[in-house]
């Protein structure tokens, strides 16, 4: 397995990151901690969810993963996670976006779901035209300086930023 910094941060990932959006939805947990195990056999340290895969499932799977291994098998494992999207019906006004109000709900309860004190890596998972950038901004800084939080953040959306 090849590896790769992460960004500027020193941390190192493997090329291939596995995604988990199937999980809890076309693949039950059995299959989706088996494909765990074998990435990770594989020499693969990248694994990447986010709070709307299967309505928050595919965290809940991962989590039980991790609760379910010994340290020496889950300690490599870089984990990433996002937020943006409403849940499960959640047609509030602030019910999704990237406020500090929003980011803040939904990184408390990706954490819940995962079990886990922190994440290495929070993203937003998409653009928010409603809430100013510095907002967002500030919001993933906090998260970083809190060392409770993700030890990274990333505006995943500036590749595919709408042009103004």
């Amino acid at each position: 397995m090849d590896y790769r910094l992460l960004g500027g941060s020193g941390c190192a990932v493997s090329s291939l990151c596995l995604g988990t959006m199937t999980f809890g939805a076309e693949t039950d947990e059995t299959g989706a901690h088996q494909q765990l195990d074998r990435f990770g056999e594989a020499g693969g340290n990248f694994v990447d969810t986010a709070d709307v895969y299967s309505d928050g499932r595919s965290e809940e799977i991962i989590g039980r993963w991790f609760a379910s291994r010994p340290a020496d098998v889950t300690e490599p494992v870089v984990l990433a996670t996002k937020g943006r999207f409403p849940r499960g019906g959640d047609d509030s006004p602030n019910g999704a976006g990237l406020s500090a109000r929003h980011l803040t709900r939904a990184l408390d309860t990706s954490l819940r779901r995962l079990g886990l004190k922190s994440v290495d890596l929070y993203q937003v998972h998409a653009y928010d035209p409603l809430t100013p950038l510095e907002e967002t901004l500030r919001t993933l800084d906090q998260f970083v300086r809190a060392g409770c939080r993700p030890r990274r953040a990333s505006l995943a959306w500036t590749w595919t930023r709408p042009s103004s």
